[in-house]
């Protein structure tokens, strides 16, 4: 199903999720491609990344730092686009740009929430590689994380977008770097390909059993991303003054309800005071203007030097974005999952 000239498909939140998203909560539908007016641009959609912080903006409530999607609205998301037409002082047609134009093919911006790319071998880069997870990844290691030389860090998630720069910045700096992830290809992806020296699957019944073994002088820095049993596994083994960026917990994202089995509050307050644990949650909004250039920099670096790996799951066609988003919170997906739309 290629992109029109004339029509503008959109995936549009047709109910809110009760739990695990459906694929009748996201409805295919058909519009004119909009006219830009004074001071607008017309984006037409090339990379709409997907990213497991929609879920919550699916939801009435939406979250603190960003409203809920209206209902008979296009999902939120980041994108790479070609500008088709200008009316804007700062951009022309055919300009490359990262914007927030959503599951659709096209789309208007007044351009405040454009950054021009220039042109680039691999556009995709810009919503992964060198775009929000990996800036997210790189924040909240460097800054609340702070591994030291010889120190261990855990990551789950391992493989995907922003687990797998956690811990090769982690190897960067001289930590020892533990994975969690699901399943066995994508654990000996984090230890052959990233560089970790261990990975576990979360999977296994015996992984809190096995994460103690690997990590026999304790955990120095957990960055957390999941939640659920992983966490369980983790929170025994933090050592004093441990570190625990909080960026995410996306085994409860579908959860309506408090998760069941016992008050986890107790042992977690317990463990924070006792060890003197720094834990602490950011939203990655609030750090462009003071650390994206550092960030910029420095993983591009990285990437062209081979010292950081990115992986893609590059799926194609806007029209399978809800079935992998689906799997995406099911943990499906191989790497920063990527929807390729239309033709660079």
């Amino acid at each position: 199903m290629p992109q029109s000239n004339t029509r503008n498909r959109r995936i549009v939140l047709a109910s809110r999720p009760q739990g695990q998203p459906r694929p009748h909560d996201l409805r295919l539908e058909e519009t004119p491609v909009p006219e830009p007016g004074d001071g607008e641009v017309l984006l037409r959609t090339l990379y709409l990344s997907l990213d497991p912080y929609m879920r919550n903006l699916m939801d009435e409530r939406g979250t603190s730092y960003a409203s809920a999607v209206p209902l008979g609205e296009p999902v939120v998301g980041g994108t790479v686009n070609r500008v088709v037409a200008s009316k804007h002082p700062q951009f022309r047609a055919g300009e490359l740009v990262l914007g927030n134009a959503g599951w659709q093919d096209y789309a208007l911006s007044d351009g405040k929430d454009l950054t021009a790319l220039g042109e680039m071998p691999q556009p995709s880069l810009a919503l992964g590689g060198l775009g929000m997870p990996a800036f997210t990844a790189y924040v909240g290691l460097l800054d609340i994380g702070q591994p030291k030389p010889g120190e261990t860090v855990v990551v789950a998630a391992a493989t995907g977008a922003v687990g797998s720069v956690v811990g090769q910045i982690a190897k960067l700096k001289g930590a020892r770097v533990v994975g969690i992830a699901g399943g066995t290809d994508k654990c000996r992806h984090a230890v052959d390909e990233l560089g970790f020296d261990a990975c576990l699957d979360r999977h296994d019944p015996s992984l809190a059993d096995k994460l103690a073994a690997a990590c026999p002088d304790g955990i120095d820095v957990y960055f957390e991303n999941v939640g659920g049993a992983v966490f369980d596994a983790v929170l025994p083994l933090l050592n004093l003054h441990a570190r625990v960026p909080v960026c995410g917990f996306i085994a409860h994202y579908n959860g309506d309800d408090a998760p069941a089995g016992m008050d986890r509050l107790p042992a977690v307050t317990s463990a924070v005071l006792q060890k003197r644990i720094r834990m602490q949650g950011f939203i990655i909004l609030d750090h462009y203007a003071t650390r994206f250039d550092a960030f910029r920099r420095d993983m591009s670096e990285w990437i062209a030097s081979g010292r950081v790996r990115v992986r893609e799951d590059v799926v194609d066609g806007l029209e399978h974005a809800p079935e992998a988003f689906i799997g995406l919170l099911q943990g499906r997906n191989f790497g920063k999952l990527v929807i390729r739309v239309a033709d660079s």
